[in-house]
Parts: structure tokens; C-alpha cells; sequence
């Protein structure tokens, strides 16, 4: 049996000692090391907002803690998880994409049902006035 016929038997039943298309993760110390000083960066900005009480108001600080730890998530995802649109042929970005809009729509759609619970399923009710009891002629009272 000849070099080349057993090449060709390799292929006829999908034996390849190549990976084609095995785009996996290829990272480096550098590309580690940014990640961390990026997630340290993204921790202490916060942390001193917070801690300097730079923000007076409370629901715009809410948003810029929100803000930079949406950031930090996508640094994470893409400097430690390695996720990109090349790994997996982009079907770890693409079950990401959805895992992510499916908690934003789980979420609101709750916070969105717990309001209007509150709202219109507890309304006001006038408190009763106890009843005045009063003395009949016959009887005196102590």
C-alpha cells in the first residue's frame, strides 16, 4: 500500500489529522495581563465613585455602576472567556446574544408585573370608623 493510497483512505472515511475550522482560543500573557489591569481599572473607578460620594444623585449613580459593570462583563467575556464571533464558527457569541436578551426580557417583564401588582391589586380602602356604641336610656353605664 502506497504513502498516497493511504492518504486517500484517510479522507474517503473522514480520518484527518487536520483541524480545519478549529479556530480555538489563542491567548497570551499579554492579552491576559490587559484583561486583569482593564478589571482592575473597571473595579476602582467605580469603587471611588462610590466610596468619594462623587455622584449626589441616586438614580444617576445607579446608572454609571450599571454602566461600568455592563463594560466589565464584555471585558471579561472577551479577554478571559475568549469569546468572539470566530470561536465556534460565532455560536458562542450568538447563544450569548440570546442568553443575555432572554434575562433582560425575564427581568423586566417581572419587575414590569411586580409594579402593576402593587399598584392596581392593593388599592386604598377607606378605613372603617369603629362603631359608636350608645348608652340605652334603661341601662347606665360605669
Amino acid at each position: 500500500m502506497s504513502a498516497q493510497h493511504t492518504h486517500d483512505a484517510q479522507h474517503a472515511h473522514g480520518h484527518d489529522d487536520h483541524h480545519h475550522g478549529d479556530e480555538g482560543p489563542h491567548s497570551s500573557l499579554r492579552e491576559y495581563a490587559i484583561g486583569f489591569v482593564l478589571s482592575v481599572i473597571l473595579t476602582a473607578i467605580p469603587f471611588w465613585l462610590v466610596m468619594a460620594k462623587v455622584i449626589a444623585d441616586r438614580n444617576t449613580a445607579v446608572l454609571v455602576l450599571g454602566g461600568f459593570a455592563v463594560v466589565q462583563i464584555l471585558v471579561h467575556m472577551v479577554y478571559f472567556l475568549h469569546m468572539n464571533g470566530k470561536v465556534e464558527g460565532g455560536w458562542t457569541l450568538l447563544s450569548t446574544i440570546f442568553t443575555v436578551v432572554f434575562v433582560a426580557i425575564a427581568i423586566s417583564g417581572t419587575l414590569w408585573v411586580m409594579f402593576h401588582m402593587n399598584a392596581n391589586m392593593m388599592p386604598a380602602h377607606p378605613t372603617p370608623t369603629p362603631p359608636v356604641h350608645e348608652a340605652s336610656p334603661g341601662h347606665s353605664t360605669p
